[in-house]
């Protein structure tokens, strides 16, 4: 499918992707965990806590408002700390996606994608984190579409991945897409 020196080749650097416009009025950084499994390559997304007060139950990726003076590197690798336990010594930092916003919240979101060892095992911060999701690029490849989302309340087509039970979609499923296709997959294309 697509592997990971192919992947980082076609990737931003983050100096760059940092200052493209992004639409929202929050600086906010997410880290996009990339990893070799047997299924190929694979991300790491974690489904946020049902008792949350905004986004309660989503599937995101580890994440969070920028605080003074960090860089969107610095809050992605912060953020994945806090939320579930990934320690900025075993991640490699490849590059960036375009910066994407969430039209609710506001939020101005900078993808940082790094590089991770498989097999890690996971430390959730239990207030926030409800499980961490590993999927494969296949499967979310399989389980795209384009679609209004009305049991979200969106009207609007937008791109949506379901994993088994899991439904990735808003922002995430926007970075997910825009990774795809910079990895040169297009997802919904036949063969």
């Amino acid at each position: 499918m697509l592997d990971l020196d192919d992947l980082t080749a076609r990737l931003l650097a983050p100096e760059e992707a940092a200052t493209m416009p992004a639409p929202g009025n929050v600086d906010a950084a997410v880290l996009v965990p990339v990893f070799e499994s047997p299924a190929g390559l694979s991300l790491v997304f974690t489904e946020r806590h049902a008792g949350l007060r905004k986004h309660a139950g989503e599937i995101s990726f580890p994440g969070g408002r920028c605080d003074a003076g960090e860089t969107y590197v610095e809050t992605a690798l912060r953020e994945a700390h806090e939320e579930i336990g990934l320690d900025p010594g075993n991640v490699e930092v490849i590059g960036a996606l375009e910066p994407s916003g969430t039209f609710v919240t506001s939020f101005a979101i900078h993808p940082i994608v790094a590089r991770i060892p498989a097999g890690v095992a996971w430390r959730m911060q239990p207030t926030e984190v409800a499980q961490v999701l590993e999927f494969s690029l296949a499967d979310l490849v399989a389980g795209y579409s384009n679609r209004r989302l009305w049991e979200k309340k969106v009207p609007v087509r937008m791109p949506s991945f379901t994993v088994g039970d899991h439904l990735v979609w808003g922002a995430t499923a926007r970075i997910v897409d825009q990774l795809l296709r910079r990895g040169g997959i297009t997802p919904g294309s036949a063969g």
